[in-house]
């Protein structure tokens, strides 16, 4: 069949535009070569194809008018984003405590069961109160916020809604040295770090994915939200208002945000080398949700993928937690002696010597590291978690002396410190190499240990606290 001329046209300007370089350097061969194939393509289909009645209404346009437009397109996408991120938290509170409520149920009645058999203290200790409790708190803080945040994540990707976010955030990455399309995946990093991790794999270039595997961390997943949310709600307890709380959260949201970027662009110019690979993308047509197929892709690609992988990190986390709070030597058990060795260096960076074991020991899971440094502080012996804001305030304002400097230092070391154990198992798989693996634990950590340090001792010298 010979070539029509309308097509021999298109491919003859397609060709030619291969050998031109824009003069003012603005447009590379990638994009004018792409440029020239979807003009050709666009030239022939219109010729070829014909429709009776057009749509008087090109709500796709309009739409897109609005969603990325350079006034309007980030503040509608960080809007969509915010409702998300409320439903998540709000929506997330009470399914969390009626899973806590059946799990603890199913503790005593292990507690039960134990009495019954006239078991050790020790063994109904380290099986009970130590692996089984950190899997039930596991479990009631991770399962809801992740079964409400992938199917409105999922949702907003059947729409044909995260293109559109890829194609707002692509002149920043790019301005960073990394690919548009790590927008998605740091979109799907607030959700769980590991699950971002995953979705690194859509980033074609080695390179770019290895830059958003290793910053995908410096955005908060819904682990470190509890903590995030009571910490704020602490610093600004007694003023009757939950504003300013979430005024808190959406600024560190934001501050990850531009850690991202700034890591990203450090990255693309050191270790990481190399220039910005061109990122074609065509903005799909808007589309009807498939319901069925949200839910199932959701719920068992990503929410009990990720959920299973947390378990297995977790249930040694909290047996080494218990023994090393119930193991003494003289009147001290060996988790207050690991404290008050490290309490120097937490001091330097406004922390305190079980805040940094918090931290350690919640390398598992994040959501362990605030019901740890409560154990801590109470020496009970097991992980325990207070009921309201008002008793954490107590707990860590009037007994033990936290200022807002060390709320606020513990806000940034949760939000820029290594990855928990999910995340850097998944790193591991998804690179091949532990070079990387190490390098995405140890260099958040530096950063997260400068930043705090540099904010301590600069609010100490101005005398603040």
């Amino acid at each position: 069949m010979g070539m029509s001329q309308s097509m021999r046209t298109g491919l003859n300007s397609i060709l030619s535009d291969v050998d031109k370089i824009n003069p003012h350097g603005t447009l590379g061969i990638n994009d004018s070569v792409v440029s020239s194939i979807y003009y050709a393509a666009e030239s022939i289909a219109n010729e070829v194809v014909s429709q009776k009645e057009k749509p008087k209404t090109d709500w796709d346009k309009k739409l897109d008018d609005i969603l990325t437009s350079r006034v309007f397109g980030f503040p509608s996408m960080l809007l969509l984003l915010g409702v998300i991120f409320w439903l998540t938290v709000a929506g997330a509170n009470v399914p969390s405590a009626m899973i806590a409520d059946v799990l603890f149920w199913g503790q005593d009645r292990l507690t039960d069961l134990c009495n019954y058999l006239h078991a050790p203290a020790w063994f109904h200790g380290f099986f009970v109160e130590g692996i089984y409790r950190c899997l039930a708190w596991v479990i009631s803080v991770m399962l809801p916020p992740m079964a409400i945040f992938f199917p409105c994540f999922t949702l907003l990707e059947d729409l044909g809604y995260l293109p559109r976010v890829a194609f707002n955030l692509d002149r920043l990455f790019k301005k960073a040295g990394a690919h548009g399309k790590q927008a998605l995946t740091m979109s799907m990093g607030f959700g769980c770090n590991a699950a971002g991790i995953v979705a690194c794999r859509i980033i074609e270039s080695p390179r770019e994915r290895m830059i958003a595997m290793l910053t995908n961390n410096f955005v908060p997943c819904n682990g470190r939200f509890p903590t995030l949310i009571a910490l704020a709600g602490v610093l600004v307890f007694g003023m009757g208002s939950t504003f300013g709380a979430t005024a808190i959260v959406v600024g560190i949201i934001l501050l990850g945000i531009a850690v991202t970027l700034a890591v990203s662009w450090t990255l693309s110019k050191t270790l990481l080398k190399g220039v910005p690979s061109s990122f074609t993308l065509e903005l799909p047509p808007y589309r009807k949700p498939q319901i069925g197929k949200i839910i199932v892709r959701s719920i068992f690609d990503r929410t009990l993928f990720v959920l299973g992988r947390a378990i297995c990190v977790a249930a040694p986390a909290g047996a080494v937690t218990w023994l090393l709070a119930n193991i003494y030597v003289g009147d001290l058990s060996v988790l207050a002696y690991c404290a008050q060795w490290l309490n120097p260096f937490a001091q330097a960076i406004g922390l305190d010597g079980f805040i940094l074991m918090a931290f350690i020991l919640g390398l598992p899971a994040n959501e362990i590291v605030l019901p740890i440094l409560i154990m801590s502080y109470l020496a009970t012996g097991s992980m325990t978690e207070l009921d309201s804001i008002e008793d954490l305030y107590n707990l860590f304002v009037v007994q033990h002396g936290w200022t807002w400097l060390t709320a606020v230092c513990m806000m940034l070391f949760s939000l820029l410190h290594f990855p928990c154990g999910t995340t850097l198992w998944t790193i591991r798989k998804e690179s091949g190499s532990l070079k990387w693996t190490l390098l995405a634990a140890l260099m958040p950590l530096g950063i997260a240990c400068a930043i705090c340090f540099l904010v301590a001792q600069s609010v100490r010298a101005l005398g603040w606290v």
